[in-house]
């Protein structure tokens, strides 16, 4: 039986929503893959440089709403340019997910990251990649439902932890 795909609403990440993030994943299970997690003073700037990634690009990691429920913040979904100057795909676009432990399993980050692949593709963008740890499997999951290839597989150059990366072609 096929679950109905939720309701999700992204939205430019505001300020407020810095404090959102940092209270959602301030969670060892959520921080799992990502380095555990990180003081507000990172949430702060890493919504900064979104909405500046918004007004560049026209795409970011948009905060996601549950428009199912109260309308509330249940974690970020969307794309950037790969942060990284010394490894990984330089120069790419990386799509990427994280989501709040209450919401996981419910069909959230497949249904926001294909709008994100249809807002992407609308601002001419040929392809995306995912960077995944190789233990989360509900990523690779996620990246296998949007239909990405695994491209590589390697080691990260912080704690040499096995990874993929996926790429998705949005343009012929």
């Amino acid at each position: 039986m096929t679950r109905p795909v939720p309701v999700v609403r992204l939205r430019v990440p505001t300020e407020e929503d810095a404090r959102a993030w940092h209270r959602l994943f301030d969670d060892p299970d959520v921080m799992e893959f990502h380095g555990g997690p990180a003081p507000l003073a990172e949430y702060e700037e890493f919504t900064a440089r979104q909405r500046a990634h918004a007004a560049e690009r026209g795409f970011c990691l948009w905060t996601m709403l549950d428009a199912e429920g109260e309308g509330e913040v249940i974690g970020f979904t969307g794309a950037q340019p790969w942060p990284h100057t010394s490894f990984g795909p330089v120069g790419e676009i990386e799509i990427g997910w994280r989501l709040g432990r209450a919401y996981w399993g419910k069909g959230y980050v497949t249904a926001a990251a294909q709008a994100t692949l249809e807002r992407v593709r609308a601002a001419g963008v040929p392809t995306v990649v995912a960077m995944v740890d190789a233990r989360n499997d509900r990523s690779v999951a996620v990246a296998r439902r949007l239909g990405m290839d695994l491209e590589e597989t390697f080691m990260t150059p912080v704690g040499q932890r096995k990874a993929y990366r996926f790429r998705l072609r949005l343009q012929p």
